[in-house]
């Protein structure tokens, strides 16, 4: 057990995803004595997924992780409540204030794999069928890639084109799983964002959704987090 059993872990998703993409990491994390939420984030700009993480945020007591995967990483970067101990990214993106999403995304050079997308006539961002299963979750299980094709929610290109406000990663500790086989963020990429925060960082043979493909290794960095904060 943890020493604050009154802590809450909140995991924010990322871009094509809903909260079922936590699933396997979030019953080990209540079994160490943490409660877990998923946070809901409509993906149509990164204030309103600011808002509807407050709106998690403000629904909890006592102190707080925040675990953002991929572009949830810059949503929790905008939490500004006195009870956010530590920020965990899980290969995801971390803009610094005034920066884009897309601006860090496109960082470096993509991975040969990666998906071409592009906004639909509405401005929303589809991932096609293949994106999946060659670089989203190259290592999933055929079962975990179907469920992700089936509940996948795009992105708004809002989202990545909205300046960051002054990320919390500033005046928080925050921890980095650096996803080395991640075919959606550069690895170079996200070593540079983790050593520009200041990062606890984890380095791993991991694609770029481990709570999937390797819980273990999320469950791992969020609870020394945990045990290094609260």
């Amino acid at each position: 057990m943890l020493i604050l059993e009154n802590a809450t872990v909140i995991l924010a998703h990322g871009a094509w995803a809903d909260g079922s993409i936590w699933r396997e990491v979030i019953g080990p994390l209540e079994n160490a004595g943490l409660r877990v939420v998923a946070a809901p984030l409509p993906l149509s700009s990164l204030s309103d997924d600011s808002a509807a993480l407050a709106r998690t945020i403000a629904r909890t007591t006592g102190p707080l992780i925040l675990v953002g995967q991929a572009y949830a990483g810059a949503v929790i970067a905008t939490a500004v409540d006195e009870r956010v101990r530590a920020l965990v990214y899980v290969a995801a993106l971390a803009p610094d204030e005034g920066e884009t999403v897309a601006e860090v995304f496109y960082k470096d050079a993509s991975h040969p794999q990666a998906p071409q997308l592009a906004p639909d006539a509405e401005g929303w961002i589809w991932m096609p069928d293949d994106g999946f299963t060659n670089a989203v979750a190259q290592e999933a299980s055929g079962e975990q890639i179907s469920i992700a094709k089936a509940v996948q929610r795009p992105i708004s290109v809002r989202c990545i084109q909205e300046p960051a406000p002054s990320p919390a990663w500033k005046q928080k500790p925050s921890w980095f799983l650096i996803a080395e086989k991640d075919r959606m963020i550069n690895p170079a990429t996200q070593s540079f964002m983790a050593k520009r925060m200041g990062a606890t960082t984890v380095s791993l043979a991991v694609d770029h959704t481990p709570m999937l493909t390797a819980p273990s290794h999320v469950i791992d960095i969020v609870l020394a987090a945990a045990r290094a904060t609260l």
